[in-house]
This record gives C-alpha cells, structure tokens and sequence, in this order.
C-alpha cells in the first residue's frame, strides 16, 4: 500500500516543470521561510518570543528523536528498493523519519498552539513539504506521516510543558 501510493504521487513527477520546480523549492528552500517566520515572531513581542522559543525547543527535541530512532532503525529509500523518478540527489540514510517532515510540522504546529490563523497556514506549507519529499522520490507516504505525527506530538508536549494552549493572549 505505502509504495503503491507513493509510485501514484511519484509518477506524476517530470511531467511539468513549473510543478517540479515548486515541489523542489519546498523540498530544499522552504526551510528558510520557518527561519524568517521564527525571527520575525522572536523580535514581534513577549508573547510571539515564547512562540518563538517553543517552536525551536520542539525542532531540537524532533531531532534528538530522528537521531535516536536512525541510530537503531534504518528503512531504505524509495529509489534504493524501487526503480522511481528523483529529482534532486540524496542521501542514502534512513527513509524514516523525515527530517524535512519532522522539522516543518514541529514548528507549524508550535506556531498553530498559540496562533490559529498564522499556524493553519505554516500547517499547509508543512503538508506541501511533505508531499513534496514524496514527489521528488525521496520518501514513502509513511515516512511522512509518521513525521507529521511524531512533530506535532512532540510540538503538543511542549507546548503543554511550557505553559497552558493560549490564542493571541487569552488564557484558557
């Protein structure tokens, strides 16, 4: 099931350049969109400045754990077991977790506890990133789901830890 999804999402990839090249800039160069998103909230204020911290504290904890899990579990890539289309060169590490993945949910979803609206849309442009991962040909549709969900827990337990779930201010 996971390569068949991932052969039906791969496919489509090299058919249209203009889609290709957006599938690589969230692949490669979406990351610095986070980084400028993150500056700007920790110079805004107080309050987008604990955002701010959270958000990194959740990426550093994602790490540790993608660390931990390729030190004693290793999945092959798509292309290493399949024949499939790449478009950007890789590693040849663990498929699983998605770091790209990992990285984008753990920041959106921080951003998403304590602001609805600029985090719903850091949400989307996590999904694109790891939809991306896919589309290029360097995970399979677990690897980022798996992701997705180990970030946006961790992001959850953080934001749990680091003070109550708040909107623009208002405690709840």
């Amino acid at each position: 099931m996971d390569y068949k999804v991932f052969k039906a999402i791969n496919l489509l990839s090299g058919r249209c350049s203009p889609i290709d090249f957006m599938m690589i800039f969230f692949s490669k160069k979406i990351r610095y969109v986070y980084i400028i998103v993150l500056i700007f909230m920790w110079f805004r204020n107080d309050y987008y400045r604990k955002v701010s911290f959270n958000a990194v504290m959740s990426s550093g904890i994602t790490l540790l754990l993608h660390a931990l899990i390729k030190f004693f579990y290793f999945k092959p890539r798509p292309f290493v077991k399949h024949r499939v289309g790449i478009l950007i060169p890789s590693k040849l590490d663990s498929s699983f977790p998605s770091k790209h993945t990992l990285l984008a949910f753990a920041v959106s979803t921080s951003i998403f506890l304590y602001d609805r609206v600029l985090g719903s849309i850091m949400w989307v442009l996590s999904v694109l990133t790891g939809f991306s991962r896919i589309w290029v040909g360097h995970h399979f549709p677990s690897d980022i789901i798996g992701s997705a969900i180990m970030a946006t827990m961790t992001s959850m337990v953080v934001g749990k830890t680091a003070g109550k779930f708040t909107d623009k201010g208002t405690q709840h």
